[in-house]
């Protein structure tokens, strides 16, 4: 796997200012309020538990990730955040690679069940571009990843753009694959 910084069109962005959504929480039925802040280059994407003593940092990486049922549920420094899979496709998808996403409850609100509400706060915000080349990782051949338990089957396959194929079977009747 070769990591290079991009070429001079590929810089890191946060949000030009704070955004605020308040909603429940699909699975906990709880309101919460989030503010996403922007961070400096580097930083990632950080939630942060505002409604927890010492206000914890948990960092959205592969590492933090402790449940997949249903909804990614993320866990470090003694706190959790669950339902983070809309939040952060959303980022993703408008390019912003710093944040602090301050919380106030363990699930990210659900508001209308799709990325939407996300993408449109931050098209309203804007993004702004910082003084730091992305990293980026590249791929040289077929690489495969099974999990016969889990039921799990991954393969990355060079290109060079950016594109994710996938087929989620629920098992379930009623939400097929």
């Amino acid at each position: 796997m070769e990591r290079t910084t991009g070429n001079a069109d590929h810089f890191q962005h946060t949000i030009k200012s704070e955004i605020t959504i308040s909603g429940a929480g699909i699975h906990t039925g709880q309101a919460v309020t989030m503010r996403l802040q922007p961070a400096e280059p580097n930083t990632g994407i950080i939630f942060q538990r505002v409604d927890l003593k010492n206000k914890p940092l948990i960092k959205a990486d592969v590492d933090n990730v402790i449940e997949t049922n249903r909804s990614t549920t993320l866990e470090a420094n003694g706190a959790r955040v669950s339902t983070i899979e809309h939040l952060l496709a959303s980022l993703v998808g408008m390019q912003v690679d710093n944040v602090l996403i301050e919380i106030d409850g363990e699930e990210v609100p659900i508001l209308d069940g799709s990325a939407e509400p996300f993408v449109e706060a931050l098209e309203k915000t804007g993004t702004l571009k910082q003084d730091a080349r992305k990293i980026y990782y590249s791929i040289e051949h077929n690489i495969t990843f099974v999990d016969e338990v889990k039921k799990v089957e991954m393969v990355a396959l060079p290109f060079n753009e950016y594109r994710i194929n996938t087929l989620i079977d629920f098992n379930s009747p009623i939400l097929g694959t």
